[in-house]
């Protein structure tokens, strides 16, 4: 008999717990670097270096969580994926908003070494909290999965508020800058003046997401059962003979020795490299290369994330005539 599939409600309920960490990763790669260089007037080199600070760790919380996550409990019956989600998203709350602001108390005069000690503790909680979030978002897929078929599609769902969450950035960003524009004589290219719209989009984005992510802990029912994962080759062997899954049990180091393990690394590595640097820099080529109005920096990325919205509708059916796993013999 075959395993009952998961309701449409709850896989909705799913894909609204990753929005607001989307939300705020297109805001974080699209928009720090133009607004640190040139709304903020930090040198180009103090920006690059935040952002350097900031994916740095978030390549060290990210380990670390799935380690931790893995080994905790959780907050007594909530769940030890909720309970990560939720710390996560309560630390993105909290930090992002002070990302998009100027430092407090300080003024143009004030020497660019201050603002980089300002900024670094938020980036770096911010990087946690997203971290946490993202990982116990993805854990939670073989928690909630009643077959592969749910896993494809909490997939596909999760991608399409990915998609959705970079369209709405742009869309109200480029209505924030419109109506900027069509209110004041400022420039139509970025300054100082446009700190209003940059806070304004961050506290929007913190807004909303928190909204989804009510609804992703209200709606998602995790398994409250803690079973702790075997940390040693003595308990990994008693936990695979006495399993009923069809396939082994694995500990952190066995993945090590894997070649599929380096091969799909390798292979999201580079999808991310390319989706990350041409977000991060479509907006300051743009701006520093084309010298193209303020207007653009929302209006072309709105562009391009509309049709990957459209073309993820044809997932489905091309995952259904070439499968999951296309290999080259």
């Amino acid at each position: 008999m075959a395993d009952p599939t998961l309701p449409v409600r709850q896989r909705l309920s799913y894909a609204t717990g990753h929005y607001l960490n989307d939300l705020c990763a297109s805001m974080w790669f699209t928009y720090f670097l133009l607004y640190f260089h040139s709304v903020l007037g930090f040198d180009s080199f103090y920006a690059g270096l935040l952002l350097l600070v900031g994916q740095v760790a978030d390549g060290i919380c990210t380990p670390l969580v799935g380690y931790e996550s893995d080994r905790q409990s959780g907050i007594r019956s909530y769940g030890r994926r909720k309970s990560w989600h939720l710390v996560g998203t309560l630390s993105v709350i909290v930090s992002f908003p002070f990302i998009f602001n100027p430092c407090l108390g300080c003024t143009e005069n004030t020497p660019q070494w201050v603002g980089l000690i300002y900024f670094i503790p938020f980036i770096v909680i911010f990087q946690f909290g997203w971290a946490a979030t993202q990982i116990s978002h993805l854990a939670l897929i073989p928690d909630l999965a009643k077959n592969e078929h749910d896993k494809v599609e909490l997939t596909a769902f999760r991608y399409a508020f990915t998609v959705l969450a970079n369209i709405s950035v742009f869309a109200i960003a480029w209505l924030l800058l419109h109506i900027e524009l069509s209110d004041t004589d400022d420039s139509a290219h970025l300054g100082r003046y446009d700190i209003p719209v940059f806070r304004t989009l961050a506290l929007i984005v913190v807004g909303v997401g928190a909204l989804f992510s009510l609804l992703f802990h209200i709606g998602t029912k995790e398994n409250s059962s803690f079973h702790r994962l075997p940390e040693s080759d003595d308990e990994h062997r008693d936990v695979n003979e006495f399993s009923s899954s069809p396939e082994p049990l694995l500990l952190w180091k066995h993945w090590l020795v894997e070649p599929s393990f380096y091969q799909v690394a390798l292979l999201y590595m580079c999808t991310r490299l390319i989706v990350n640097l041409s977000q991060t820099y479509i907006a300051v080529y743009l701006t520093y290369s084309l010298h193209l109005p303020k207007k653009y920096i929302a209006t072309i990325p709105l562009v391009m994330y509309v049709s990957g919205f459209v073309s993820s509708f044809l997932m489905k059916p091309i995952n259904k005539y070439i499968g999951r796993n296309v290999s080259v013999e």
